[in-house]
Order: C-alpha cells, then sequence, then structure tokens
C-alpha cells in the first residue's frame, strides 16, 4: 500500500469565506499515483472546516447567513472563550458545525463522487496562514 502527504496552506484575508478546494485535492491524487484508496482531507485548525457540498453561490452564501444566525460573531462578549483575550468564539461553534474532514474513495484514479460534489474549505476566524492536510492511502 502506498501513501501520500501534502499540506495545503491558505491565507483568507477576510474573517470568514468557503474556498473549493477539489481542483487542488484531485492534483494531489494525480501526484500521489493512486488508483484505489482513500482520500482524507482535513482542517489543520479548530476554527476551520471541510466539509463537502455542491459549489453553487446561492448555497455557500446560505451557509454562511445560517452559520452566523446560530454563532454570531458579535457580540464577542457572549462567548466565554472570548474572556481568554480571543474574539473567536464563534468560529469554534461554526467549525463543529461544519465539521472537521472528509472521507472520499479513490477509483480508478478519481474521486468518487456522487452529483455535484464538491470539497471545501470553510475558514471562520480568517486573517492568518492556516493549513489542511490531504493524506491519500492506496494502491
Amino acid at each position: 500500500m502506498k501513501s501520500y502527504r501534502k499540506e495545503l496552506w491558505f491565507n483568507i484575508p477576510h474573517q470568514r469565506a468557503f474556498i473549493n478546494i477539489t481542483a487542488m485535492v484531485e492534483e494531489c491524487l494525480q501526484e500521489s499515483g493512486i488508483k484505489e484508496g482513500l482520500v482524507l482531507v482535513n482542517a489543520m485548525h479548530i476554527t476551520a472546516s471541510v466539509f463537502i457540498n455542491d459549489d453553487e453561490p446561492g448555497l455557500l452564501q446560505d451557509y454562511d447567513d445560517w452559520l452566523e444566525t446560530l454563532a454570531p460573531h458579535e457580540p464577542i462578549n457572549r462567548y466565554r472563550h472570548n474572556r481568554t483575550g480571543e474574539d473567536n468564539g464563534d468560529a469554534h461553534l461554526k467549525r463543529q458545525i461544519m465539521g472537521r474532514e472528509v472521507v472520499i474513495a479513490v477509483t480508478n484514479g478519481r474521486l468518487d463522487f456522487g452529483p455535484w460534489e464538491q470539497i471545501f474549505y470553510g475558514e471562520f476566524d480568517g486573517r492568518r496562514r492556516k493549513r489542511v492536510l490531504v493524506k491519500i492511502i492506496g494502491e
């Protein structure tokens, strides 16, 4: 069995964003040479997420609006976490909702997706460098 590992780095200039990283993961898969196996993609920061859904602008805006309704950024004093001097208590909650990672099957050297599925990096506390791990195992 072969194994491949790569870190994708992001520096999102805004507090929140959704970035389609499907092409980056597909490039990793090609670099790996693995034809049958599994791809793990996970956010390596507790205020960011990786998830799979449709790349439709209205849906992504709906996610942003929904998450901001569930865990609004302000007022920042609503979160006990922010008493530590941070201002990102909301980002931790948003990450918990959207998830840490995804696993995708690899079949015949391709990501084995259903219709419309794409991989996204969700940033909830941007303005600094963060990374996503891509780990591929298989043959």
